[in-house]
């Protein structure tokens, strides 16, 4: 397991490597007149007329050479000095840099390392400013002050006892319009009645569950899945949160009624139009017959993180631990909910935590759980675990509620999905993955995808494929969708459907990119190189093999065509040097990308090294 962690570290750098050569390429091209768009805090900061005129004094410290939290500190003495218009210029500029979206903590900090394991703390696990409740009271006021000046909002999250005052405070400004509202997209995965569905309609709909899955006959999408209680397909459903950090529910939320909970939810343009931030769910299956399916929404949906829901009553089980294992190898972090809390009885209850408790912290995983059982455990949690290698488990009952707030909250604060994209993939030429089709009538070919770099507007000549033979067509953007509001642009980092015009259904399939038109269309490939590691496989895997392959939204199968083993065979635990060829047709891969094989029990993991 070891080293699986070392080859995850060399996947990381080839991939972060390949993406910087290819962005730098780019950008070492001569600039184009078009000058690149404002970004979205700056866009709203504009719009809510925030005047930071260059004659006013500015504060004298130098604030790229300063940490967020030393901004904030910064910040908030001058309120305390009474300086208001240096603060609110402070927290504007703070704002655009991050979005539109800040978390502030007025006061002492515990030590997360003990805040995390419920221990308890002594007057030295304290860091930051001291302040009396009055200085913590003054400083809320001004801040929220501040915000409505700018035109944005504040949120008290949390607020600490009389021993060490304290609290923590939530900026956010609202989006111009849907097109610039920060999304988060999370993947939810578990053994079959871990109470996925049951969960995600208790989160999105507000009404708990009567314990007979009431909560999740809203979510189903087809017949069959309401028969069974099962579900067969990639679901979406999103949950929006205002500028206050409120979650946006239907009016039907205390209800019991089970046709009222159908009829009156909240349509996804309407809660668009409301939120000042998106939490998407991708609704996996968790049925074996189904891997395929989950295993496609994991690797083209591009998710922060994956919310592995386990039952209270069954433990970690069956392809739970199959979701688990498939996420640690994309390294994407974990979330873990454990559910049904209400109706298990205590001793299997412990039973199926330490279990949890015990598979995260193996070799394998090196994961460090953490016990969400505080509001300020939820908030701490959400900004660090992604990066720090830690698991927020969460015990959450639907039928009584508890622990749901938690879980609002986590997602309520996680960094968007876009973020990382709006570094540097912006200014890139558009790239598009395409993992949808559909025919809408009146409207004709749609496609849902992720924007992998660059920006798009509707009107745009833009080329689609590879098709069969390797070559690209061209359309034209008709119209544009984000969380079915119409947008009129979209930029890298943003999931949008797209119709096209004058193009039919059968020409466009899952896996296809979109690129601008341009005289040389992007490069296709039959067959490439990649380093592999074999995860399992219960004999020997030779030339000729055969297994279907994941790589971003590309799913086709492949047949291994050479190796660089010294006996020609690869069984569990080596790594080589293998090229692929893909079976049916050619397909758009770029040097960096992650890929996924599997056929059967059999998993390999990789990363592409050469395009031959």
């Amino acid at each position: 397991m070891t080293t699986l962690r070392n080859f995850q570290n060399e996947i990381d750098a080839i991939h972060t490597r390949e993406l910087a050569k290819q962005r730098g390429q780019v950008a070492s091209a001569p600039a184009t007149k078009e000058q690149p768009a404002t970004s979205k805090g700056q866009e709203v900061l504009k719009g809510q007329e925030v005047h930071n005129d260059e004659s006013k004094p500015q504060p004298n410290t130098d604030q790229s050479e300063l940490s967020e939290e030393e901004e904030a500190a910064q910040i908030l003495e001058l309120l305390s000095a009474g300086n208001h218009d240096d603060a609110r210029d402070a927290v504007a500029a703070l704002l655009t840099r991050h979005q539109g979206e800040l978390i502030f903590h007025i006061g002492s900090r515990p030590n997360h390392a003990k805040l995390y394991a419920s221990e308890t703390l002594s007057n030295d696990d304290w860091t930051g400013a001291t302040r009396t409740e009055e200085q913590v009271r003054s400083l809320e006021d001004g801040l929220r002050r501040i915000l409505e000046e700018i035109g944005g909002k504040t949120c008290v999250l949390f607020k600490g006892g009389a021993d060490h005052p304290r609290s923590t405070i939530l900026l956010r400004i609202p989006p111009l319009d849907v097109a610039h509202t920060p999304e988060v997209r999370c993947a939810v995965v578990g053994n079959v009645d871990s109470g996925k569905s049951t969960t995600l309609g208790v989160l999105t709909r507000g009404a708990l569950d009567d314990g007979r899955g009431r909560a999740r006959v809203g979510l189903f999408r087809h017949k069959h899945e309401a028969e069974t209680g099962r579900t067969s397909s990639v679901g979406m459903e999103i949950l929006g949160f205002t500028t206050s950090g409120v979650p946006i529910l239907p009016n039907a939320s205390n209800t019991s009624d089970v046709d009222a909970i159908r009829r009156e939810k909240l349509s996804w343009d309407e809660i668009s139009k409301q939120a000042a931030k998106i939490v998407s769910f991708i609704d996996l299956a968790g049925h074996e017959r189904y891997l395929k399916t989950t295993l496609y929404g994991l690797t083209s949906g591009a998710p922060s993180c994956v919310v592995l829901m386990v039952g209270a009553n069954a433990g970690l089980i069956g392809m739970s631990k199959e979701h688990l294992a498939i996420a640690l190898a994309l390294n994407v972090p974990v979330v873990v909910c454990v559910t049904k809390i209400d109706m298990t009885p205590a001793n299997v209850l412990t039973e199926t935590v330490g279990q949890v408790t015990k598979i995260l912290k193996s070799p394998g995983c090196r994961k460090a759980p953490v016990f969400v059982k505080s509001m300020e455990t939820a908030i701490e949690i959400s900004q660090t675990f992604a990066a720090q290698r830690q698991c927020p488990i969460f015990s959450i009952s639907n039928v009584t509620g508890e622990g749901l707030d938690f879980v609002r909250t986590f997602l309520n604060l996680l960094p968007p999905s876009e973020a990382e994209y709006q570094k540097s993939a912006i200014d890139q030429p558009l790239e598009y993955s395409i993992t949808e089709v559909w025919s809408v009538p009146y409207v004709g070919t749609v496609v849902n995808g992720i924007l992998n770099s660059g920006r798009v507007k509707t009107g745009d000549t833009i080329m689609f494929g590879p098709d069969a033979n390797g070559h690209y067509q061209t359309s034209v953007i008709r119209s544009m969708q984000r969380k079915r509001a119409d947008v009129m642009t979209a930029q890298a980092g943003q999931c949008v459907a797209l119709a096209l015009k004058r193009v039919k259904r059968q020409a466009v399939r899952k896996g296809m990119i979109i690129v601008h038109k341009s005289e040389t269309p992007p490069k296709v490939v039959r067959q490439f190189e990649g380093q592999v590691l074999i995860l399992y496989h219960n004999t020997t895997l030779q030339r000729n093999y055969q297994a279907m392959l994941h790589c971003g939204a590309v799913r086709q199968t492949v047949r291994i065509i050479s190796m660089d083993h010294p006996h020609g065979i690869l069984r569990t635990g080596d790594r080589a040097t293998v090229q692929f060829e893909f079976i049916s047709h050619p397909e758009f891969v770029k040097v960096g990308m992650k890929l996924l094989f599997r056929e059967g029990k059999t998993k390999g993991l990789g990363v592409i090294t050469r395009l031959l």
